[in-house]
């Protein structure tokens, strides 16, 4: 029976309770000896008759804890008199501390509890809940490395910091009202207004319709009652796209259709936006004209106290940044560019150190990382160099690789607008001082031209690591699946091999060797971005014929620039080639007349999906050919077929709805025989499938089942998104799946 040892703890082990965790244990088993922060480890010195009892407990961990190793070394010298905490010092990084927590149900109960300490105060946290990635400046973690170092502790904060029976034993975000960060109310112009009871008094301007910014744990949201959606949409200049809301649980079960998995999602530690089918499809319309309605429920104090005075039923809750833009911080930056959309602002004095925006949900597929998820740690081997995925250029994340773990930052957002291309920087900046990595390579999109790329030379530049470009989908692939398999990714564009735009492809191998099997049928994208802001000109760009002509002048095209668009695709002028499922998806919505412009990204598959919600599809003839040695779908003939049907019914919404839903089925049923007869001449049983497209239901669904009745196994890689959020993590696969060959 072993008597002593010195453990070195590994993992995610910091901002999770452990030292008051390891303390505690320790006084059970009549441990004498010490423990400390070093670096991202936790490192114990142990003495007592009771080790392995002791040791066993330690292996369980705390609640947000994630261990990956308990090592023990022989420990010589006499043992001290008792068992202490000791003060941190730096380190070997090799872990990372938890995402962001949602304020746990002990801290809502202090918070309520009525003449108790943290009654009413909404920055109430303890070792179980609270700010962490948003607050850290450096490791190892403690108080005067975070945001709270400016806020020293009362006596009562500090003697509940001190004591072992207390889960703030040690919380490095122990505060009050004495002693703690504080709100503020302001007027829109930014001027301070006085104030007894600023959470109440900002609950009655809500009531009264008022439109507020609220400063949270990584960013300002703006918020106001439902009532004011369409004054905000048009403050914002976003009237078609839908907005998120906050509610107790119990309004959104009475208003969505919420199995338990979403229901166990929508209130768990990481409270992301979930996204519900309305049991009324029509309802709220004015909030979301979808079928859909993202909702979350009250995640910190202060979300908990606003709510015990609101009288409105659901806030409208969005993220006050622009879209694609990084989260507003700050009150001076706030102010300057919320003027004219928000009256009030209420804000907080702890600074936001590492800005974090609401992670989003939808049937278990991530469509944002980060709140709560992010930063996201993910155990893989490959191989001893660091590496670096600067991601895409829209919906980015980065990932850094080392040491045996892939660190994905939370979502960044699109990197070709100026001040998210800083933020791409200030989010590698974070991650390389918390993990301190030698990077060695850099893996990058294939595009030359992305901002992310550019990056990508000026790190090279500065470290002297070597670049890797990696095709888009390709990283897609091996994010969902890095052993041998065929691949789905299906989504908007991204730069091809060939260079022309790829976005419906299929692939057979594994990183870092894939060989394009088959895609849907390249088609022409008149205007390049016009094509997307503009659906209808992808639409003559697929079917250049006069029937479609006729139906572009008959909803009012002007013949002049009908004209240009023509003799852009006869000459191929501003014209680049496209087999993208996105554009489909987009030239379909057009030809019903869903949507005819863009105004967020995603709107025209999105609200065709919508359209179709309900409706049972037709099954068409699967028009399959062959371009060399790739099988291709032939999708301007299954467009021709929707076509051919809606103008012999034109604008009856019955008929509508059945092509919306007939299309998407029957593109899906397309791609996924393509990919089971690969997976069929290769001899491979699994087919993994990525891309924004698969948030598609109906889609990935239909995907699902044509794979599965084939007699494979279908992969997707849930702990990442299935969109662009996932492609950094996939570049560092493929670097290093190449560098280890």
């Amino acid at each position: 029976m072993q008597k002593q040892g010195h453990i070195i703890i590994r993992g995610i082990v910091q901002g999770v309770g452990f030292r008051p965790f390891v303390y505690s244990r320790a006084i059970a088993h009549n441990i004498r000896g010490s423990v400390l922060n070093t670096g991202s480890e936790v490192e114990i010195y142990a003495w007592g008759e009771h080790f392995d009892d002791f040791l066993c407990d330690l292996k369980r961990g705390t609640p947000l804890s994630i261990i990956d190793s308990v090592d023990v070394y022989p420990l010589s010298g006499e043992p001290p008199d008792s068992f202490s905490i000791l003060k941190s010092h730096d380190g070997i990084r090799t872990g990372l501390i938890p995402p962001d927590i949602a304020t746990c149900p002990d801290c809502i109960r202090d918070i309520f509890t009525p003449n108790g300490r943290y009654e009413g105060y909404f920055a109430t946290s303890c070792v179980n809940c609270g700010p962490r990635y948003s607050i850290i400046k450096t490791l190892p973690y403690d108080r005067e490395r975070t945001a709270m170092d400016i806020f020293p502790p009362c006596q009562e904060c500090s003697a509940e910091y001190s004591d072992p029976k207390s889960r703030r034993h040690h919380a490095q975000t122990i505060a009050c009202q004495s002693c703690g960060p504080e709100l503020f109310l302001h007027s829109g112009t930014g001027a301070r207004i006085p104030c007894d009871n600023l959470i109440q008094k900002t609950a009655e301007l809500l009531d009264q319709g008022n439109i507020i910014a609220i400063r949270g744990i990584g960013g300002f949201h703006i918020a106001c009652i439902g009532d004011m959606a369409h004054t905000l949409k048009h403050r914002l200049g976003r009237t078609e796209q839908p907005f998120a809301i906050m509610a107790k649980k119990e309004w959104i079960s009475h208003n969505t259709w919420i199995s338990l998995e979403e229901e166990r999602i929508l209130e768990s530690d990481i409270s992301p936006i979930v996204v519900l089918d309305k049991k009324d499809p029509h309802a709220l319309d004015h909030v979301s004209n979808l079928h859909t309605l993202g909702c979350m429920v009250p995640y910190t104090g202060l979300h908990h106290l606003l709510f015990s005075h609101l009288s409105a039923p659901f806030l409208i809750m969005t993220s006050a940044n622009a879209p694609g833009y990084p989260m507003i911080t700050t009150l001076e930056e706030a102010v300057r560019k919320l003027s004219g959309i928000v009256d009030y602002y209420l804000t907080h004095t702890r600074d936001i150190i590492n800005r974090c925006d609401d992670s989003v949900v939808r049937k278990g597929a991530i469509i944002r990382l980060s709140r709560g998820y992010a930063p996201k740690r993910t155990k893989i081997n490959l191989g001893d160099a660091a590496i670096l995925g600067t991601g895409p250029e829209l919906n980015a994340t980065i990932t850094l690789y080392t040491k045996g773990f892939c660190i994905t930052s939370p979502h960044i957002g699109n990197v070709r607008n100026p001040g998210t291309y800083a933020y791409l920087k200030e989010t590698t900046t974070c991650l390389r001082n918390l993990m301190q990595p030698d990077i060695r390579i850099i893996a990058h999109d294939l595009h030359p031209q992305f901002l992310s790329t550019k990056y990508a030379k000026e790190l090279s530049d500065e470290t002297g690591a070597h670049m890797m470009p990696v095709q888009h989908h390709e990283a897609h692939i091996a994010a969902a699946c890095q052993d041998e398999c065929i691949g789905i990714a299906i989504d908007g564009v991204g730069y091809g091999s060939d260079g022309t735009i790829w976005g419906g492809e299929v692939f057979q191998g594994s990183a870092p060797s894939y060989s394009r099997v088959g895609s849907l049928m390249p088609v022409l994208m008149p205007g390049g971005d016009l094509a997307t802001l503009w659906p209808e000109r992808m639409l003559y760009g697929i079917l250049p014929d006069d029937r479609t002509r006729d139906l572009l002048l008959s909803r009012g095209w002007p013949e002049q620039d009908f004209s240009i668009l023509e003799k852009q695709v006869t000459k191929r002028f501003n014209t680049a080639v496209t087999s993208s499922t996105g554009r489909i998806l987009d030239a379909a919505s057009a030809l019903l007349g869903i949507c005819r412009k863009k105004t967020y990204d995603g709107e025209p598959a999105m609200k065709l999906e919508s359209v179709a919600h309900g409706t049972k599809p037709e099954p068409w003839e699967i028009p399959l050919t062959r371009i060399g040695e790739r099988e291709v779908l032939d999708t301007p003939s299954l467009l021709r077929k929707a076509r051919d049907i809606y103008l012999r019914y034109p604008e009856e919404p019955d008929v509508i709805r059945q092509i919306a839903a007939s299309l998407q089925y029957n593109l899906a049923r397309g791609i996924a025989t393509i990919a089971c007869d690969a997976a069929a001449s290769a001899g491979l049983c699994t087919i993994a499938l990525s891309g924004g497209v698969a948030y598609n239901e109906m889609i990935r669904n239909t995907i699902k089942k044509t794979v599965e009745e084939s007699g494979f196994d279908l992969c997707i890689n849930h702990d990442m998104p299935l969109g662009d959020g996932c492609i950094s993590f996939g570049q560092c696969v493929y670097a290093g799946k190449k560098e280890c060959l």
